[in-house]
């Protein structure tokens, strides 16, 4: 019989072994296949979710659809078919009636799936049993438990007819779940309650929103499988590769309705950020019935407790997780959906080698637990089951990724969650919560590791720590920690003094508690070291034994802030607390040791060369890290390097360390570390890390000469080997590089060579300018085709780049995944280089903007990009200014924006266009709505042009902004722009700027601005506009209420055109900006604006450079400023004021504390009267800056 034909018949047989003894005699040929059936699969017992139907996500059902047929006969048997049986009216078994849906509601709330539930709603309408107020109050209850005991709640009050139906329902329509409810759910009890109990404890639930959405990657990054954590979060500066999330509660379901869900699911996380608590959160979530309620049964393992065996078998192993099943066969069959958690790979003694696994297959077989773990995730075992792993990154290597079916990442905190996590650190004193945040974010470095929890917490303890005491010590110790060591120190002395957060000072004098901790943490130093050393993170018994460790000490209350302990059903688990405590245990015992070892201590038997002192064995821990794969002893390194700093020496002196023990090796140790700088043509992580040494060390004379070059933009010729390690460390860590990593004009090939691996995770990076040539494109296409890439912005302007290096980016641009914005201005691609990006734009969907500005594409390009536009869904800015495209690459680009409604920035200026261009892009504009920025400046667009664009924006709803600057536009123009601005209600942005639109041109548009209420930013300079335009204006913006900037300049509007407009702006409330440069204003233009300017209040910025106000218009402006309060910007370059009128202007603003800025410059002040008032303005007006 197959497994499928076994598995109907053992659940029909365990079902009908239920009704009794006298089954046995009217059915013997089942009675004795009973005792065989439950041989080979157990008692099943079952939970959740068997109500979950076919809809996606739900899992596979319990029983097979052909065997349906089957139980429900079982479950209405008839006495005529077994005459055993009391005749009795086929009523639903196990309970009287009119009591079952009480006695069953908690089963009934934890397994009732939405759509099932939906099912039973319908039907208990249609036998009006539930009316539509009473079915809509069901469905506003939250969570879905709730929605059930609604339900039941409701029927409870109508008599055993409304639970007998329900009864009757569930049992004819899903004979499972009846099943399930009444019978397996009672079995489990024990079971949830105990996983409830153990994986409850400690939960905080506002601190584990972070972990309700995990990353979805596609697998291990380069620097995931070789770096060590710590160096991984500093690498990547905390942020994680771009990737979609996906919730807990979907991390076993389907991606979609056509895939099924995953069988190996492995969850990475570095050490600390929360994998152990993401497993107690799913398994006590899911006891809760909150989510995943097609799994029936949930099993966590940790390796911890795996090494406490030599061999399982697969049911040993089951009922190891799950001691309240008395048969673990069922679960071995696949008889129920099983989940079957293991956490902490990376702590598993034994590698896993899936090479060489032995396969096995049966169940009952006792084999080596690495044997057993490697057929359970290759299937040949527990094949039925789902799989959950969680580890440190490295170790998740062992898995091959083609048995991965899911991999994600947990990510570390934001801005908040961390802000979120120290309040609740430090929950009865906010205020040092603060500081302490304020210290972390001072420190980049220190703000970036923060984003783990783990380190967050030991870090927040030692600066908290150091701020209630730093009144207590002498000013030459009181420095916030800054360094690793000296934040490790810190938490060290806090342990070693018996002061914790939690509890006031203990009485215990400081010496006493020195005394009895330092033998412990020599012993635990000595553990920690060899531990490390064969990557060993988990202890026993046996090992604490070994390594001398009293275990009566464990308990005090030092060890606990230093060693975890975990109690199993075989023995006892002690692990560090963090990673990085072992390894500044370690550093310290190698520290304390090297002074008296004769011998390598890296060889723990002593068999050896001598090595006699401590450089020498400072050189040995250096060399032995550098030649390490895994890197596992970097981090150990570098806490080695600290503790040979003055800082660190005066914090442990007398604790754990002798005054200036080493103190003397200190330059010698420097030169090692620097030793380490220029050694390969490339940086790698190798040499950052030698800089972090450095920096641990205190000596930073290196760092701080480089980071002041990039400052002061002079890096170009001193990028030396050792100038090139200390720029990939700064990139990391300074704050020059937070914003955007500049690295213009200073780069050569071979030092963009040797930089690569570092410039793969500068999410802003610029390499403008460099003389960059295409063999420096194939570098830098290699770095973006990376898994690793985390570069999203990268400008290459101004540089020597062609066709062929086009080519290379374009390749790049086919497997990247971050890259959003490329900037590829005033180089020479051509149009065989746009043709390789347009290609690349039809299949890549994450870049967003690309800038290809003097690029000489011509027509032929710009018909490639075209192409690509009709594919591509995802690009939203095209800068194609200054490339020759004519009026046929328009009329191509004008065919693509047709269909292309992604597109929201197109740039097309200095290209020739003209009319004809025009007219195609207009066509285009009355069908696509999603563009909302097009600029056209300096394209010899005539009337007929704009009359074509102008006709279009009538009907268009997208635009936003419109630039026809610079072209043809002739007074003719007006009539059609004005028409467009009545008709139009999108329009922001409109410039018409060095136009010849004249009086008439303007005239139009200020009657059309009359009535328009969306344009906010009219540029009419250079546009021969005189006095009339310019009343017509100003009378629109009477009643205009939109318009927010109005330019002006380089239009002779004259005296009366400014007391025309200076007579709008006593009434009008909108306008903020106004630029009259060069716009003959003379003195009694002015003194009509001053007056304006007493009641405006919204005016802003107001331009008046280049025009003829004079003395007597300085002092109209004068007394302006006295009054006005709203004005923050004044430009009164070039207006004959004179000292007197400068003066004037200098004593107003004594009382006006709005100005931030005033320009005084080409006003014949002289020098000496410049410093003056200069002097003056900044005594009554320090915030304002300005130019005399």
């Amino acid at each position: 019989m197959d497994l499928g034909s076994r598995r109907k018949h053992h659940f029909m047989i365990v079902f009908l072994s239920l009704l009794g003894s006298n089954f046995s005699s009217c059915c013997p040929a089942l009675s004795a296949a009973n005792k065989a059936s439950c041989q080979d699969f157990g008692m099943v017992s079952l939970r959740g979710g068997l109500g979950q139907g076919t809809e996606e996500g739900s899992g596979s059902p319990l029983l097979p659809s052909e065997s349906e047929p089957i139980l429900h006969c079982c479950l209405s048997l008839s006495p005529l078919t077994f005459p055993g049986l009391v005749q009795d009216p086929p009523v639903p078994l196990c309970c009287p009636t009119g009591t079952w849906i009480q006695r069953y509601h908690r089963q009934l709330a934890r397994s009732i799936s939405p759509q099932f539930l939906e099912d039973i709603i319908r039907h208990l309408r249609r036998l009006e049993l539930l009316t539509a107020e009473e079915a809509a109050q069901v469905q506003a209850a939250s969570p879905l438990p709730e929605q059930v005991r609604a339900v039941v709640d409701v029927l409870a009050g109508k008599g055993s007819h409304a639970s007998q139906s329900l009864q009757s329902f569930i049992q004819t329509s899903n004979s499972q779940l009846y099943l399930h409810i009444t019978v397996y759910e009672p079995m489990v009890q024990k079971h949830l309650e105990s996983l409830q109990s153990s994986c409850g404890n400690g939960l905080e639930t506002g601190a584990l929103q972070r972990l309700t959405n995990l990353l979805l990657v596609e697998g291990l990054t380069d620097i995931q499988q070789k770096e060590h954590d710590i160096l991984q979060v500093e690498t990547t500066k905390g942020l994680p590769n771009v990737s979609k999330s996906i919730p807990l509660e979907k991390l076993f379901l389907p991606l979609s309705k056509v895939s099924i869900p995953p069988r190996i699911s492995v969850t990475i996380g570095v050490a600390g950020i929360g994998k152990s608590t993401l497993v107690k959160l799913f398994v006590c979530s899911w006891a809760k019935g909150e989510i995943n309620r097609d799994i029936m049964f949930v099993l966590p393992l940790t390796f911890r407790e795996l090494n406490t065996y030599e061999k399982l078998s697969a049911e040993r192993l089951i009922c190891s997780a799950f001691p309240h099943i008395p048969e673990p066969g069922c679960i071995a069959a696949g008889a129920a959906r099983t989940l079957l958690i293991l956490d902490g790979l990376d702590e598993f003694k034994t590698p896993l080698d899936f090479s060489n696994a032995a396969v096995c297959t049966d169940p009952k077989k006792e084999i080596q637990v690495d044997n057993l773990i490697t057929n359970i995730i290759r299937g040949n075992l527990l094949q039925e089951a789902s799989v959950w792993v969680t580890s440190r990154p490295a170790a998740a290597r062992q898995i091959p990724s083609g048995l991965v079916d899911r991999m994600t990442e947990i990510r570390g905190f934001g801005a908040a969650e961390m802000k979120g996590f120290l309040d609740q650190m430090f929950l009865d004193n906010r205020d040092l919560s603060s500081q302490v945040l304020q210290h972390i974010r001072a420190n980049r470095s220190l703000h970036v590791l923060c984003t783990i929890p783990g380190f967050c917490w030991i870090s927040g303890s030692s600066i908290a720590y150091f701020l209630k005491h730093s009144s207590d010590q002498s000013q030459e110790t009181t420095v916030v920690p800054r360094t690793l060591s000296e934040i490790y120190s810190y938490y060290f002395k806090m342990a070693l003094s018996g002061d914790w957060l939690e509890k006031p000072r203990e009485a215990l004098r400081i010496e006493q508690a020195v005394n009895t901790s330092k033998k412990l943490v020599g012993s635990l130093g000595r553990l920690a070291f060899y531990g490390l050393l064969r990557k060993k993170h988990v202890f026993y018994e046996q090992d604490m034994k070994a390594y001398g460790i009293d275990l009566s000490l464990l308990h005090s209350s030092l060890s606990t802030r230093l060693l975890l302990k975990e109690d199993m059903q075989a023995s006892t688990a002690y692990y560090f607390s963090h990673l990085t405590i072992q390894e500044f245990l370690a550093a310290l015992y190698y520290y304390t040791a090297a002074k008296r070892a004769i011998f390598d201590l890296f060889t723990e038997s002593g068999v050896s060369w001598p090595k006699l002192g401590f450089l020498t064995h400072f050189r040995s821990a250096v060399q032995r890290a550098l030649q390490a794969e895994d890197r596992q002893l970097d981090i150990f390194v570098r806490f080695l390097s600290g503790l040979l700093s003055p800082q660190v020496n005066r914090l442990l002196c007398g604790w754990l360390l002798l005054k200036d023990e080493h103190g003397g090796f200190r330059s010698q140790a420097i030169s090692v570390l620097q030793g380490c700088l220029n050694a390969d043509q490339a940086v790698s992580s190798r040499a950052v890390n030698a800089m972090r040494c450095l920096h641990e060390i205190q000596h930073t004379d290196i760092a701080q000469a480089v980071e002041e070059a990039m400052r002061s933009g002079s890096l170009a010729g001193m990028l030396t080997p050792t100038n090139c390690s200390a720029l990939a460390y700064l990139l990391q860590v300074s704050d020059v590089c937070l914003e955007e990593t500049n690295l213009s004009n200073c780069l050569t090939y071979n030092v963009c060579k040797s930089l690569l691996s570092q410039l793969l995770f500068c999410h802003n990076l610029r390499l403008d300018n460099n003389q960059f040539k295409d063999d420096v494109m194939e570098l830098l296409g290699s770095v973006l085709s990376v898994k690793d890439c985390q570069i999203q912005r990268l400008s290459l302007a101004e540089n020597q780049i062609s066709n062929k290096g086009a080519k290379a980016l374009a390749r790049s641009l086919l497997v990247n995944r971050s890259l959003m914005v490329l900037d590829l201005r005033s180089n020479s691609i051509g149009p065989t280089g746009a043709k390789a990006l347009a290609d690349a734009l039809k299949k890549n969907q994450i870049l967003l903007s690309l800038n290809l500005q003097h690029n000489s594409i011509k027509e032929d390009g710009a018909t490639f990009l075209a192409e690509a536009l009709l594919t591509n869904h995802r690009l939203m800015t095209l800068h194609l200014q200054k490339n020759a495209i004519g009026a046929q690459g328009a009329r191509k680009i004008a065919e693509a924006l047709k269909q292309n409604c992604s597109l929201r920035e197109l740039i097309l200026s200095s290209n020739s266009v003209g009319d004809n261009g025009s007219i195609a892009l207009a066509e285009a504009l009355r069908v696509n709505h999603s563009l909302q920025s097009l600029d056209l400046q300096s394209n010899s667009i005539s009337s007929a042009g704009v009359t074509a664009l102008t006709a279009a924006l009538c009907s268009n709803k997208g635009l936003l902004s419109l630039n026809l600057r610079e072209n043809s536009i002739s007074k003719e123009g007006g009539p059609a722009i004005a028409r467009a601005l009545r008709s139009n209600s999108t329009l922001r942005k409109l410039d018409l700027a060095a136009n010849l639109l004249y009086d008439e041109g303007g005239k139009a548009i200020a009657l059309a601005i009359k009535e328009n209420r969306a344009l906010t930013s009219l540029h009419l300079q250079w546009n021969f506009i005189q006095a009339k335009a310019a009343t017509a204006l100003a009378q629109a913006l009477q009643s205009n209420s939109s318009l927010a900037s109005l330019d002006l300049q380089e239009n002779a509007i004259g005296d009366e055109g400014m007391a025309a407009l200076s007579a709008a702006l006593k009434v009008n409330s909108t306008l903020a900006d106004l630029h009259l440069q060069v716009a003959s204003v003379g003195a009694a233009g002015a003194q009509a604006l001053a007056e304006a300017l007493m009641v405006n209040k919204s005016l802003q910025i107001l331009d008046l450079r280049g025009n003829s106000l004079g003395l007597a218009g300085a002092k109209a402006m004068a007394q302006a400023l006295r009054v006005n309060r709203s004005l923050r910007r004044l430009n009164l370059q070039e207006n004959s004021l004179g000292m007197e009128g400068a003066i004037c202007i200098a004593t107003a603003l004594k009382g006006n504390h709005g100005l931030t800025y005033v320009n005084l410059q080409g006003n014949c002040i002289g020098q000496s009267g410049a410093k003056m008032i200069s002097d003056a303005i900044r005594t009554n007006v320090p915030d304002c800056v300005v130019d005399v």
